[in-house]
């Protein structure tokens, strides 16, 4: 880890240590926007770390950033982190000016198309995206259109579109966000060159497996840290084998997901590469699955209760696998890579990614 993450992660383990606590998320789940942990999060640079200097940001790469985001789902932070990442990165490159605040993305789904027209003055921006992560909270929305073949990138005010709530597992905002408006000449840009919703939706998915790793590593501690306190038959049921081996199993699953969501990471910062994004988004959902039933297998029924804690990180595991890609798609896109490859092109593709 470069000196720079190191930093990183010991302010961002401050920061939302002190802040993120479970009466916040208590709240956040009723709907109550958590506005002091945001403002600590721009104070401290997070929020615009993938914009460049040369547009008034930290000018992080991809891996140092996510440092931020793992630590940040270890926390089970209720707000678009990852979102304002990937829109400041998106808005930037396109050389649109990055707008403060909470951002999110649209469309979040492949098989949505969102249209630009070209009129006099301006451009129309047509079209609905569906589950759009925090849209009621930001300030904009960086949009990735076609214009004609060719995206284009849009800065969008929220108010000018018609958005209907809705909510994650997790009770996170996941709204549906109708398109019919005009924007100016200065809102729109072509995306940087190769930028596409399939390049949205993998670097969502590189997002997603490492809010995954913090949240399933918090799971984790919570876990072992209640089978050693808690007593049955007259010693903690850490003692008993059964416990033991379903620990091991959570551990190994939880640095399985580490591994993973790091090699993503470094495939979102070296080109987007989509066959290492889909290996570990893969690996890390299914992690999510197995780390999240077994978590809820050793605490019984406490771990769901309002009183516990461990349920704000399972059901943010189990929402962030389905989302930007689950495993069943990007396995798919694995196996047809395997086949176009064939036998003799397989092993060099898995050496070189």
């Amino acid at each position: 880890m470069s000196e720079t993450a190191n930093l990183l992660r010991e302010m961002s383990e401050r920061l939302f240590g002190e802040i993120c606590d479970k009466s916040l998320l208590i709240a956040a789940e009723k709907g109550e926007w958590p506005a002091a942990l945001w403002s600590a999060m721009e104070e401290n640079g997070l929020t615009n770390a993938l914009v460049p200097e040369s547009a008034g940001g930290a000018g992080l790469g991809i891996s140092d950033a996510f440092v931020a985001l793992r630590v940040s789902a270890s926390h089970a932070a209720p707000v678009p982190f990852a979102e304002t990442l990937i829109a400041g990165w998106l808005a930037s490159g396109a050389g649109l000016a990055v707008p403060s605040g909470p951002l999110t993305v649209a469309p979040v789904r492949t098989d949505e198309t969102l249209q630009l027209e070209k009129r006099s003055g301006g451009w129309r921006l047509t079209g609905r995206a569906h589950r759009v992560p925090f849209a009621r909270h930001a300030t904009a929305i960086v949009v990735l259109a076609k214009a004609g073949d060719t995206p284009h990138v849009a800065v969008v005010d929220p108010g000018r579109c018609k958005i209907e709530h809705g909510h994650s597992l997790a009770v996170e905002p996941r709204d549906d966000v109708a398109f019919d408006c005009e924007l100016g000449p200065g809102d729109v840009r072509a995306a940087a060159s190769g930028v596409d919703v399939a390049t949205l939706q993998a670097f969502g998915a590189a997002a997603r497996a490492m809010q995954i790793s913090g949240a399933l590593a918090r799971a984790l501690e919570i876990t072992v840290g209640y089978a050693q306190e808690r007593v049955q038959f007259g010693k903690p049921i850490a003692k008993f084998q059964a416990i033991q081996h379903n620990l091991a199993m959570l551990a190994a699953h939880s640095a399985a997901a580490n591994a993973a969501a790091d090699m993503a990471a470094e495939a979102a910062e070296r080109g987007m590469n989509r066959l290492v994004i889909a290996a570990a988004k893969t690996r890390c959902g299914e992690a999510a699955g197995v780390g999240a039933a077994i978590a809820h297998a050793a605490h019984g029924a406490i771990g769901f209760t309002q009183e516990h804690t461990l349920h704000f990180f399972t059901k943010r595991l189990w929402s962030w696998r389905d989302e930007f890609g689950k495993e069943s798609d990007w396995s798919l896109e694995l196996g047809r890579a395997a086949v176009a490859a064939g036998p003799a092109g397989l092993w060099p593709d898995i050496v070189a990614a």
